[in-house]
């Protein structure tokens, strides 16, 4: 069936005059409103306008124009029923089809659109029988079928994409507008940015969503060049630019599944890079890097002599471009903003099934201030940079974490164990002979002496962790016998 009458009334009217000339062309009346009505009449299309169909003149600057029962008896009346002889006996035009999309959400409660989404509820309601146009993405496929008419599918769809888009309206104006951590109810505004080849991997299906972007992040980034972006590509680069906040000098970040394999800062980026890599040597392969200022041909130089998936920056010199664009699959993603961060505290977010997590985000940032040293021996107040560095970097290492550190470059990384001995061996395997004289940070309280005493033995000589384990003293007690000096933070940073 096609529609003989629509009402539009858009506020982004981008198309609309192709639209409104398609929509005429196959025979349908058109009704409109305000500053949509000039512009299909500029277009030279016949448009009724919608105060002849009223008869109400436009109160309180046009905000209850479409607010009318000669305009949602006109959507809501059930074809084929009494509904019509009503209609008929009141002198109301049938609408059969709602071409609606609303005001901005950031104008806030005050100024959000009312008699949009109520038109485009209606129509959704009434779906079997009023065709429902909610963005202007839909008109290549609206005027597809206006030559071979709308099935109950079609018709069906359209209805559901209409009832998420003013869901989406509803909870983007409620976000901008709510100062509750934890409301009652929870309505997330996404959109969908772009479907992707697969998830997790190859059998699960994914698509990539964005809410609102308030600090440079995944979301906000540009890509560059390269291959199609994937779902562990997006985790592991969101991973890596979060980490790379945690400074403000320049800074490298290298990350493996989802997990820093190297973390370093400098006042040479090329400084940076050399150090974070040589953390451990074979984990970057198939990495992902980001780097806190642009990228110059040197740097370049020395990212491409091994296989990376994505690279990414604030910005890339000409130079460096074109030493990457050899690398075709490579994907550089520019992040603006990445040199100086103001991290805002919002929420997150993680699903389980059935439900959702939802916890304050972690930006707390280590005081030394409030540090206390727990060991006869007494860190350096160059060992104390070096603890704020080391506990900077265990906040992004998976649980259990530990991390070793020599001034402001990891040297050994152990994380994702079940046990924290077992993450403590895995570093000083890895780290060797580079464990001597480093810092130890640890994101939670050691339930035992004994990776002390693996880190110890491999010559480390200062230790932060939080405290707080009922072995406490034990602990202390093993730290005093290898003469190391141990700093209690308080302060836990568990990475499920």
């Amino acid at each position: 069936m096609i529609p003989r009458t629509a009402l539009v009334s858009e506020y982004d009217k981008e198309g609309i005059e192709n639209f409104s000339m398609a929509l005429h062309n196959a025979g349908i009346k058109i009704i409109s409103t305000g500053g949509t009505a000039e512009r299909i009449e500029k277009a030279g299309v016949p448009v009724t306008k919608v105060e002849e169909i009223t008869g109400f003149r436009d109160l309180m600057d046009g905000r209850i124009k479409t607010i009318h029962t000669s305009i949602y008896a006109g959507i809501m009346a059930r074809r084929g029923t009494s509904d019509m002889e009503e209609l008929k006996k009141e002198g109301i035009t049938p609408i059969d089809m709602v071409v609606c999309n609303f005001y901005p959400p950031e104008v806030g409660i005050s100024k959000m659109d009312i008699g949009g989404p109520c038109m485009v509820r209606a129509a959704a309601k009434n779906w079997k029988d009023v065709v429902v146009v909610s963005h202007p993405s839909q008109y290549p496929e609206i005027m597809s079928c206006l030559k071979k008419g709308f099935d109950e599918e079609t018709r069906k769809k359209l209805a559901v994409d209409a009832i998420r888009r003013t869901s989406y309206y509803d909870a983007m104006i409620a976000e901008i507008e709510s100062d509750d951590d934890f409301p009652e109810i929870i309505t997330l505004p996404y959109k969908k940015y772009k479907e992707l080849r697969y998830g997790e991997n190859p059998h699960q299906k994914g698509a990539f969503y964005t809410g609102r972007i308030e600090e440079p992040c995944i979301a906000s980034a540009k890509k560059l060049q390269g291959k199609e972006i994937s779902y562990n590509n997006i985790l592991d680069a969101n991973g890596a630019i979060e980490c790379i906040k945690e400074f403000d000098e320049p800074t490298v970040v290298i990350i493996k599944h989802a997990t820093p394999s190297g973390i370093a800062s400098s006042s040479d980026i090329v400084k940076a890079w050399e150090d974070a890599f040589a953390t451990d040597e074979y984990s970057p392969f198939g990495g992902v890097v980001a780097v806190n200022r642009e990228i110059s041909k040197e740097l370049a130089e020395k990212m491409t002599k091994i296989f990376l998936e994505v690279v990414i920056a604030p910005s890339f010199s000409k130079e460096a471009r074109e030493i990457f664009a050899k690398k075709k699959n490579l994907r550089l993603l520019e992040v603006e903003g990445l040199e100086k961060v103001e991290r805002k505290q919002d929420m997150a977010f993680r699903s389980v099934v059935g439900g959702m997590l939802v916890q304050e985000r972690d930006i707390k940032i280590g005081n030394p201030d409030e540090w206390r040293v727990v060991t006869k021996k007494k860190p350096s107040p160059e060992d104390i940079k070096s603890m704020l560095f080391a506990v900077k970097c265990v906040k992004h290492i998976k649980s259990n974490a530990v991390v070793f550190v020599k001034g402001t470059r990891t040297v050994a990384i152990g994380g994702g164990q079940t046990s924290r001995v077992d993450a403590s061996w895995i570093a000083v395997h890895k780290g060797g002979e580079r464990i001597k004289g480093s810092i130890m940070a640890s994101d939670a309280f050691f339930p035992f002496r004994d990776a002390v005493d693996v880190a110890a033995d491999a010559g480390v000589k200062a230790i932060i962790q939080p405290g707080g384990s009922i072995r406490d003293e034990e602990v202390i007690k093993a730290a005093n016998e290898h003469g190391i000096a141990m700093v209690f933070s308080g302060q836990r940073y568990f990475l499920h």
